[in-house]
Order: C-alpha cells, then structure tokens, then sequence
C-alpha cells in the first residue's frame, strides 16, 4: 500500500480510463490502402508521428491527427485523405471507460478529489468523462494549457490550477512516454502505472505498478 496521501489524484485519460479506440478507427479508414498483413506496422508508424506532433508549438487537436496521418502515409507512398483524419478526430468522444474502470474509480472519488489531464479538445473530453460514471474535482486539456503532454508546460498547467506543487499529487497513466517519464522529470514522486500492455515496464521512472484501476483503489486502501 502507499504511504502517501495525495491531495489530488491525476489521471490520464485515453489510454488509462477510457478505452484508447484510435487504431480501430484508423485501421478500417485506410484497409483499401494498407494490406493486412503490414497493418500494424502503420498503426506503430502513425503513433509515432503523433508523438512527434505533440512536441511542437500547439496546435488544434483535429490537426495533430490530420497532419500525423499524412506524414505516416506520405511514408507509405499512400493516398492521404482529410476526410480520414476528421472521422478519426470524430470517433473520440463515442469511446469508453476499460471495463475495470467505473467501479473502483467512483470508490476513489467518495475519498479523493480525481483530476484529468488529457491531450484532447475542449469539445471532446467531456463525452468520454461522462461516460466514466465518477465525479472529478477538474478536468484539463492540451487545449487549455496549449501544450500536450508529454511536455513540462502541461503538467505545469495543471499544477498550477490545482495550487500544488509536484509533491501534492499522485499521478495515475498507462504510458510511461507521455506521463509517468515527464512526471519524473518534474518530480512528481508518487506515481502508478496502470500496464495495460501498450508500453514495456521501466521501473527507473519510480512507480507503483498494477495491472487495473482495482489495483491503484487497493494501493490506497479503498
């Protein structure tokens, strides 16, 4: 169990929570392009430019994607289509939460006040926390901080808002690249990685590991 009481429990939220559905979306928007068998291949190669979006000056969210999309199929030697990158856009706010989420989330919430930072629009986020069935104290995008994790200036954002400093919290993702290696940095040092298996462990960046969102509630004793 942790020996920590959190004054605020953060959260990423695509990924963590709620059900990352990107490569579902994007694997049927270009199938008459991409063969089957080299599919996932670009999937890895559309993530990887989505990294790389995220790392410059903000931009809007539905440009992030558009314009990863077409460096990835620029790379391929492949139609890109604007078309594909606003349905992917459009797809976000229908996800929802991982099965193990709701139940022990609300559970947090009766003793925590819960915090979302998430690369996301403003019009986006608000459908997928609902469906997530807890209450958060806040909720904050890139949009509003006008950077996208995994950059300092978003957590600092966050930070901020709250009235806290990087030892007031315990941050909660399912991705060492954009949070749990930027909260390292930052020194944030309490920290849980959620492993749903998209990311390989690296126990360096000192956190608590656990498989769902039950495991973070036993943590602290919830």
């Amino acid at each position: 169990m942790l020996d920590f009481e959190p004054k605020f429990i953060t959260f990423d939220c695509y990924g963590t929570l709620t059900a990352f559905g990107m490569s579902a979306v994007t694997r049927e928007l270009v199938a008459d392009r991409v063969p089957a068998e080299r599919m996932e291949d670009f999937l890895d190669d559309f993530e990887a430019f989505r990294i790389d979006e995220v790392l410059g000056a903000y931009k809007p969210y539905h440009q992030v994607i558009n314009d990863a999309l077409a460096r990835t199929a620029k790379l391929w030697g492949i139609e890109h289509r604007d078309s594909d990158g606003r349905a992917i856009y459009e797809s976000v706010p229908s996800w929802g939460p991982h099965p193990d989420v709701p139940e022990p989330l609300a559970a947090l919430a009766e003793r925590y006040p819960l915090v979302i930072l998430c690369n996301a629009a403003d019009e986006q986020i608000q459908s997928n926390v609902d469906k997530l069935g807890a209450p958060f104290h806040a909720v904050y995008t890139a949009e509003q901080a006008q950077a996208y994790k995994p950059r300092l200036q978003a957590f600092e954002y966050m930070l901020d808002q709250l009235g806290v400093g990087p030892q007031d919290i315990l941050h909660v993702s399912s991705s060492l690249r954009y949070d749990l290696m930027p909260a390292h940095d930052l020194r944030v040092s309490n920290k849980v990685y959620v492993n749903r298996g998209y990311e390989p462990s690296t126990p360096y960046y000192g956190y608590h590991e656990v498989s769902d969102i039950a495991g973070l509630a036993a943590l602290l004793d919830v």
